[in-house]
């Protein structure tokens, strides 16, 4: 067995384990023929509102609900936390098979509670999330001569002080024929079709592939008579139902009922099915997103090979000068000296808080290591959009695992500071193990107090806070004092030079250093906000994220400049005579973090304009301060190790 078939075996290990049972194939990669006739069912997920970020469950709404009750459908670990609720619809309807006016059901009249929450919803702007075949339902917009794509579509609309409900929806949906043959060419290799259900190839029955899913909202006023005789769902509405999406008719009232109604039609398209989700990744902008990537990935090239030309040049300089010194001279003009060679024995002396230093440095190494992990497979197309909560179930997957080089680097760095002293290696690994883990889980419990009282789908609920805390414990922990056992064993990093016992006094500094330490988070800054607008955007704004090979890029290229970053800052301390350069090396590519939650509280204000209501800031807030936290770490300790 050669390398390569041993990497595919582990890779498809990997993913057989992630996706816990959902069927072993590549996410999203999976092509369903279905049979003209064959029934397709609609599920429903979570609504949701970027006036809010608060999701709700769809049946909170007095919508519908289907003949055999609300069911569920199986969710990973990653919907979970998102607030994602996929559950089953009375929406459905056969392959192949248009149908027109057909009766849902009438609900009961609106009590004065589900009244005024049918108002405060469409006050929100709150969509509805359809679902067929993992493809969320899209609607188009025509504005200014230009179609705008939406995922979704609104529960209702305000008109001057009426408020009126979509209660008619017009579906269409694209299909494709089943092409046997191409199946082994999606999957990407020859042996493909032995991993995925085949049919007989003689077989002349012709099967259809579900390409694209649009919906068109009306609001329609049902006649009271017309619905008298209709009971039963699925029956068809007597008279003709006129669809206009620019006008409305169903306006809500407390005391009266409300009827819902649909259509559907398929129409055969060219799209072939791997190309399905092209329509949810042609989001507006797509040019300024890659031009503007580009040109920001070539401006910090620019600018961190000036920065590494003018570190290399200044130190072989100085160098240079120390070496022509002879030893005679050296010693009568040791006093007139300045400069890194005067502090050389006090470089390597300890550091306050040292023990809270190799925490941190324990923690960035394992959030860095996930980051690369998680972005590497998503830009390989593993982690794909059309395969929900995937990419947030790998990113906790891959940072437990990576638990065993966070207490591995914390310790070895906890006996290299103290010249090979093993005393209080546990301890650090139990810190490493509890330090980020324990303040998200603060910060995650106070913000799920709030969605609690809000009633949100994007609660955790207590069963999966349970799940996660036994996750953590269990193999987060374990692995972390494992690696910190390892890190113990390890023979510690000899430092070149010996520290005096007497520490040099520090001359007076002209600037306070951590002035210029907080200014050098500038630099990585700029290679990262234009990314991190996209990033935002399909956070809060509902967007499909998917250009992961840039996000790879931008990310080799962060650690880059905050590797440079830290070299010259340290250099910089040192050459003052300042040789606490422990902690400032760490924060000098760590304070891009505080420029980012600047930027993150800039973007609520202008860009979400302060959402709606307190409740909506904080968590928008609280969820910042966590990403901000784990940059810190992650960036900070790339600037720590390459200064060290």
């Amino acid at each position: 067995m050669d390398l390569f078939d041993k990497f595919k075996i582990w890779v498809s290990f990997i993913f057989l384990i992630s996706q816990l049972g959902h069927g072993f194939y590549l996410p999203g990669s999976y092509p369903h023929k279905y049979g003209v006739g064959d029934t397709l069912s609609v599920k429903v997920n979570s609504l949701t509102s970027i006036e809010t970020e608060i999701p709700y469950s769809y049946y909170s709404l007095p919508f519908c609900k289907p003949e055999g009750g609300v069911k569920d459908s199986a969710e990973n670990l990653g919907e979970l936390l998102m607030g994602d609720r996929i559950e089953n619809s009375p929406y459905r309807f056969k392959m192949y098979t248009n149908e027109t006016q057909i009766f849902l059901c009438k609900t009961k009249p609106l009590s004065s509670d589900e009244f005024e929450m049918l108002k405060k919803r469409i006050d929100d702007m709150y969509q509805v999330n359809l679902i067929l075949d993992n493809l969320p339902a899209i609607r188009f917009t025509k504005k200014d001569g230009f179609v705008i794509r939406w995922t979704g579509y609104p529960v209702g609309v305000k008109v001057q002080d009426l408020y009126y409900v979509f209660n008619h929806l017009k579906l269409t949906v694209l299909v494709h024929k089943y092409e046997e043959p191409n199946v082994a060419r999606v999957m990407g290799t020859g042996d493909a079709a032995e991993m995925i259900p085949t049919v007989d190839p003689g077989s002349e029955v012709p099967g259809y592939m579900v390409v694209g899913f649009e919906v068109t909202p009306c609001s329609f006023q049902h006649k009271s008579g017309s619905l008298k005789d209709l009971e039963k769902m699925y029956h068809r509405y007597p008279s003709a139902i006129e669809c206009d999406p620019s006008a409305v008719g169903m306006s809500i009232k407390e005391g009266e009922p409300i009827a819902f109604t649909y259509d559907v039609t398929f129409v055969e398209s060219d799209i072939k099915w791997p190309s399905r989700w092209d329509a949810y990744l042609k989001m507006e902008g797509a040019k300024v997103h890659w031009f503007s990537i580009l040109n920001s990935l070539m401006v910090i090239t620019f600018l961190a090979g000036i920065v590494l030309v003018i570190f290399l040049r200044t130190v072989r300089r100085d160098l240079t000068r120390y070496e022509e010194v002879d030893k005679e001279a050296q010693a009568q003009m040791n006093e007139e000296l300045s400069g890194w060679k005067l502090v050389v024995g006090d470089v390597f002396r300890s550091p306050t808080y040292p023990s809270l230093l190799c925490v941190m440095v324990g923690n960035g190494v394992q959030i860095l290591g996930m980051a690369v992990v998680t972005i590497l497979f998503a830009a390989l197309g593993f982690m794909s959009p059309a395969s929900r909560g995937t990419l947030l179930t790998g990113m906790v997957i891959v940072y437990m695992f990576l638990g065993i080089a966070a207490g591995y680097v914390a310790v070895r760095l906890w006996r290299t500071i103290g010249c090979g002293d093993k005393k209080g290696w546990a301890s650090v690994s139990w810190k490493a193990a509890c330090f980020f883990p324990g303040i998200a889980f603060l910060i995650l419990t106070t913000l799920n107090f709030l969605l609690w009282h809000s009633n949100s789908t994007g609660a955790i609920p207590f069963s999966l806070f349970v799940i996660l805390i036994l996750l953590w414990f269990c193999i987060s922990v374990p692995l972390t004092l494992l690696g910190g056992y390892f890190g113990a064993k390890a023979p510690h990093i000899e430092f070149p030079v010996r520290t005096n016992q007497i520490p040099r006094e520090i001359p007076p500094q002209k600037y306070p250093s951590w002035l210029l330490v907080l200014g050098a988070g500038t630099l990585p800054f700029g290679t990262l906000f234009i990314e991190l607008f996209f990033i935002m955007s399909s956070i809060w704004m509902g967007r499909v994220y998917y250009v992961f090979g840039f996000l790879f890029v931008v990310l080799i290229l962060l650690v880059v400049v905050c590797a440079e970053v830290s070299l010259v800052l340290t250099y910089m301390h040192i050459c003052v005579e300042d040789y606490k350069w422990w902690w400032k090396s760490f924060f000098a590519s760590g304070s891009v973090a505080i420029y980012i939650f600047f930027y993150s509280v800039n973007y609520l204000i202008f860009d979400l304009k302060s959402l709606s209501g307190p409740v909506s800031a904080t968590l928008y807030l609280g969820y910042s301060l966590f990403m901000v936290l784990a940059i810190m770490l992650a960036t900070g300790t790339v600037g720590f190790l390459s200064s060290f």
